[in-house]
């Protein structure tokens, strides 16, 4: 029976590339895995050399290490030679095949056993074999198997790869050839005796290396360098003479084939003997780093933030800095709070900036800290800098005496509660004296001294703990401390107020300023009366901004108040500029007219609500957000009330001696609850304060859900600010769950507490979602926030409605009166009417809603 030829061979000259790289593969594969034993050994070997270890050794040792490397390359050579197994033609083509659907190969390989003399069985096959030949057509080369992790459990091979690659990187070529000189048979001995040497600066200088052999007479390096001199060739015919190390302990022989010492002086190193050499050697002195003050450019803000530029250099880089402060006692006026001893206080280090990126030879930083909150804030101080460089060489800068920068108090009763704060950090031994001041200044205030119940509250409870710790037991350290911090915030309170405060701040600062020009101030005066104004203002234009964002989110453009504020910055600054320049020059009353203009400025600046008409779901919850601040702040002043009442039991609706005011009046204001003149306060079943016929505990709870609810239909913003705006409420409803159960548990401190954390976290809140606003407002879908400055400002009460959400008429409401001085007016007497505790509690309350928004 005839049998059909095979048609592999066509197909397999078809084919030949894949399987000639198949066939390659083979051989690497089992080159690979034959030898990688031999390779790895000549790796490591080839690291060790090029990296100078022989040159550790001694030559007996390093020639015994060759030999049995030899040895043992010898070993794998034999053994790989011995497994190696040339590859054949038809292994690549099994390979090759292998990874084939179907081996179509071997099927072309393949005859006709059967039914070849049957017309459609040979048809059948030749349609096979057509099948099989063109699925070979698609085969592709094989990769070979390199994979030796059976074969090297411990990844030998890559720890022989890894040395020799570090040897390429850091060793030489060149000091592999070395290893021929050792012994009496190398050829050093034969061409006669030779030396090597390098010097080799300390690692924190940054400078290479020198060699030697490359440099004739004049060696320049820095003090502490390393000197290394290798002798090769005879012993004895070469010798090392130096007088720079300064040895006089350890010497070895002049002859010694391995020499190191330091360089630690300028002197002469020589080599003596065939070949040898000298060299004039000069040590470089390492000189201390220097550090000086930059008085251009040092200022502090109006929060008490300090900048004080400074400037370092050293011969290789500063390593550190500290800036230490120290009381200057000498300097003190040691009257009044400070005429006693003060308590051991450590100075004040600060670390200095150092530069991130470049060097540290050479450069300038700033300083910034707030100091604002130290016991020593504006007392006599001696600044000195101090920096250090890697040898732990100090330098230091000029001593500069200077009243320790601090937040400025503009208000008289802030600046007393800080002075009185200052007291008692200076020795408990104030404790009593700054009791008996905190007692007259809040005995029978005046009208208008504490412009909020809360200060008051706050100033008279600091006073009870005060005296209480005084009078029994004595001022511990802890109870002092947080006494402190409770004066420090009272006394930020009363300063920062509203922006009423800080525009009658403003005002106080301008009329300081015109009367020093009317009085002919010094020069030193009038600078120091024009910072104060400079920084009045900064803090006036701080709560305008703030005040915008909190009522606005962002104004029509997309802008934030502050953005818009910032605009205008510089107009206010070179208005200021030329009323300086002006006074400089002694042109006075142009300076008077100037300052004039400036007030009427500042005064007229108005911030309007934005929007088309109709609030947006942001805006809403920005108002509901602020309403919810406002009942927060109303619960909190009602705690401190009755807080207040329980140390004076004896008093009648909040009624005492030192507490004239809301529902403390002696019966001429309103009740606590705000239910009607002389009502009184009373208790729940379970003994909470009870205001209008419920609890403060009740009202906390309703507060706290009316702001899940509002937590719960904020919008839907995306970014970091709004996922802050809800972490933030959702802390606020936290701090008022524990403010509830702390009023039901009627622990009032503990509610005030946790109530000025809610308020807290509620401006937070607002803060977050005015930026998230402005991030995802559309441009231009909002109206403008923010008036210019110098435009005539609009009478408040002078509304016209049906212009969007815009505020304020263009009519001529005075009929050419002064409209500056009329708007002046009626704030004034807005303020009267709202200080009034005879007047019903509802009225005062739009009186203070007309305050709050004008």
């Amino acid at each position: 029976m005839a049998r059909s030829r095979p048609n592999l061979k066509p197909v397999l000259r078809r084919i030949k590339r894949p399987l000639t790289l198949t066939w390659a593969g083979l051989i690497a594969e089992r080159v690979t895995h034959a030898f990688w034993p031999l390779w790895s050994l000549l790796a490591a070997v080839a690291a060790a050399l090029m990296l100078g270890l022989h040159e550790a050794l001694r030559y007996e040792a390093v020639w015994t290490v060759l030999a049995l490397v030899a040895l043992g390359a010898a070993v794998f050579a034999a053994t790989g030679i011995r497994k190696f197994r040339w590859p054949r033609r038809a292994e690549a083509v099994a390979r090759l095949d292998s990874v084939l659907p179907g081996h179509p190969l071997a099927a072309l390989a393949d005859t006709q056993a059967v039914g070849a003399a049957d017309s459609a069985s040979v048809a059948l096959w030749h349609r096979h074999q057509m099948r099989m030949a063109d699925r070979a057509m698609h085969a592709h080369a094989v990769a070979p198997d390199l994979r030796l992790a059976r074969r090297d459990p411990f990844g030998l091979r890559y720890v022989a790869l890894l040395v020799l690659v570090l040897a390429l990187i850091f060793g030489s070529v060149w000091r592999a050839g070395s290893v021929g000189k050792m012994g009496p048979a190398g050829g050093a001995l034969a061409a006669g005796p030779a030396w090597e040497g390098w010097v080799e600066p300390p690692s924190y200088t940054g400078l290479p290396s020198l060699y030697l052999n490359d440099i004739e007479s004049h060696i320049r390096a820095p003090e502490g360098s390393r000197v290394t001199i290798r002798l090769y060739g005879e012993l004895g015919a070469l010798s090392v003479a130096e007088t720079v190390s300064q040895r006089t302990e350890g010497l070895g022989a002049a002859t010694d084939t391995e020499q190191g010492f330091d360089l630690n002086q300028s002197g002469e190193l020589r080599i003596d003997g065939p070949g040898g050499r000298s060299w004039d050697v000069s040590a470089v002195d390492d000189r201390p780093p220097s550090v000086e003050l930059i008085p251009e450019g040092a200022r502090t803000t109006f929060d008490g933030q300090m900048s004080q530029p400074f400037r370092a250099k050293d011969d290789y880089g500063v390593v550190s800095g500290t800036a230490r402060f120290t009381l200057d006692l000498d300097r003190i006026d040691r009257s009044y709070g400070l005429a006693v001893d003060p308590e051991p206080r450590e100075a004040i280090v600060l670390d200095l900036p150092m530069p991130i990126t470049g060097t540290r030879d050479v450069f300038s930083e700033t300083l910034v800290e707030n100091l604002s909150e130290h016991p020593w804030a504006h007392l006599p101080v001696t600044l000195r800098l101090e920096v250090e460089d890697a040898q732990s060489q100090t330098g230091q800068s000029d001593p500069l005496l200077l009243d320790l920068p601090a937040r400025r108090f503009f208000d008289p009763l802030a600046a007393a509660v800080i002075e009185q704060r200052r007291d008692l950090l200076w020795s408990k031994a104030n404790g009593k004296r700054v009791a008996q001041v905190m007692r007259a200044i809040s005995y029978a205030p005046e009208e208008g001294l504490f412009r909020k119940d809360t200060a008051y509250l706050r100033f008279r409870y600091i006073l009870r703990r005060l005296e209480a710790a005084v009078n029994y037991g004595g001022l511990k350290d802890d109870t002092r401390d947080e006494l402190a911090r409770a004066l420090w915030e009272l006394a930020v309170l009363i300063e920062d107020g509203d922006i009423g405060d800080a525009l009658e701040r403003m005002r106080m600062a301008q009329e300081r300023l015109s009367e020093a020009m009317k009085n002919g101030a010094s020069e030193e005066e009038i600078a120091r009366l024009m910072q104060e104004l400079r920084d009045a203002t900064q803090d006036y234009l701080r709560q305008k901004s703030q005040q915008a964002q909190r009522e606005n989110g962002t104004d029509q453009r997309g802008q934030t108040p502050q953005d818009m504020m910032e605009l205008s910055q510089q107009d206010l600054q070179d208005m200021m500029d030329r009323i300086q320049e002006l006074m400089e020059q002694g042109r006075f009353a142009e300076a008077e007219q100037a300052l004039r203009e400036f007030q009427e400025m500042m005064e007229n600046l108005q911030v309007t609500e934005g929007g088309n008409g109709g609030q947006s779901p942001g805006q809403e919850a920005m108002d509901g957000l602020a309403d919810t601040l406002r009942e927060q702040q109303g619960l909190s002043d009602q705690a401190f009330r009755d807080l207040q009442e329980r140390f004076n039991p004896n008093s009648q609706s909040g009624q005492s001696n030192q507490n004239e005011g809301q529902s403390g009046g002696q019966g001429r204001g309103q009740a606590h609850d705000g239910t009607g003149q002389g009502s009184n306060g009373s208790e729940g079943q379970d003994g909470t304060p009870q205001a209008g016929g419920q609890s403060l505990a009740d009202r906390q709870e309703a507060l706290r859900r009316e702001l899940q609810r509002q937590r719960d239909a904020l919008p839907g913003l995306p970014g970091e600010a709004g996922r802050g705006a809800r972490d933030a409420l959702d802390r606020a409803g936290r701090a008022m769950d524990q403010a509830e159960d702390a009023l039901r548990g009627q622990d009032l401190a503990e509610a005030i507490d946790r109530q000025s954390e809610a308020m807290e976290a509620l401006r937070e809140g607002m803060r977050n979602l005015g930026r998230a606003l402005a991030e995802n407002q559309p441009e231009g879908s909002q109206g403008d926030a923010f008036s210019q400055l110098g435009r005539g400002g609009n009478d408040p009460l002078g509304r016209q409605s049906g212009r969007g959400d815009q505020v304020g008429t263009e009519e001529n409401l005075l009929n050419g009166r002064d409209l500056f001085g009329r708007a002046r007016e009626l704030l004034d007497e807005i303020n009267r009417r709202a200080g009034e505790s005879e007047r019903p509690e509802v009225e005062r309350n739009y009186l203070r809603r007309l305050l709050d928004r004008f």
